[in-house]
This record gives structure tokens, C-alpha cells and sequence, in this order.
């Protein structure tokens, strides 16, 4: 993001993002890449869109049974707070941090999402 200080742009760091590393399955990982490069957004944008709205929900529908196979390693950043209540709902429902966040791809609305420009905006 950049800072506007005394009528000077500085770019800088947004300290609310923490990097995350996770294993996701690579179909949904691709289909997400599809929908973000159509949508002018990134695909962390799109899943911090549908953890939103999975948290917003009383339960977490997984079946644990039905775990991808095809996991991949997947890395990026996520704000922080919300990372932070994905782990608590992780470990309130008894899953993976991993399982919440492909089950809150389902919730996910491109239209809702951040935009990609939101990286470059002015404070």
C-alpha cells in the first residue's frame, strides 16, 4: 500500500497481512486462479471473501472422508485477525486449519471480493 505523508507517497508494508502456509487441493486452487484473473482479483482475496462468510455460519459442513487428494503446498497472506479467528474455528469444529478454508471456497462471492488495485491503495 502506499502512505500519503505531507503530500509524498511512501510505500509501505500493511502490517494487518501475516503470511500463512497451507496445503489446498490443486483443482480448487486452479479454478480459483480462473475466477480471480476474470474478476481483476487475487485468489487470497477470494478466500478471505468465503472465510468470512463460512465464520458468519453456526456450523462448518466437512466431511472429513472427502479430503482432497490432490493437495498442494500454498502460500500467501491473509489478514491477520481473520487468519486468527480461522484458527479458533478450526479448533472449535475439530478440523484442519486447511479443511476450513476449502470449505469456505463454497461461500465465496467475486462481486463481494476485494479488488486487486486494493493492494496499491493510498492511506
Amino acid at each position: 500500500m502506499w502512505i500519503n505523508r505531507d503530500g509524498q507517497l511512501y510505500q509501505a508494508a500493511d502490517e494487518t497481512r501475516v503470511k500463512f502456509r497451507t496445503s489446498l487441493s490443486a483443482k480448487v486452487l486452479e479454478e480459483l486462479k480462473q475466477r480471480a484473473d476474470e474478476h481483476g482479483t487475487f485468489v487470497n482475496y477470494l478466500l478471505e471473501d468465503g472465510l468470512k462468510e463460512l465464520l458468519q455460519q453456526e456450523t462448518i459442513h466437512f466431511t472429513k472422508d472427502m479430503r482432497p487428494k490432490d493437495r498442494i503446498q500454498y502460500k500467501t497472506t491473509y489478514d491477520e485477525v481473520l487468519l486468527e479467528q480461522v484458527r479458533a474455528a478450526a479448533k472449535e469444529h475439530k478440523l484442519y486449519i486447511n479443511d476450513v478454508i476449502e470449505a469456505g471456497v463454497q461461500f465465496i462471492d467475486v462481486e463481494r471480493a476485494k479488488r486487486g488495485q486494493h493492494r496499491y491503495r493510498i492511506e
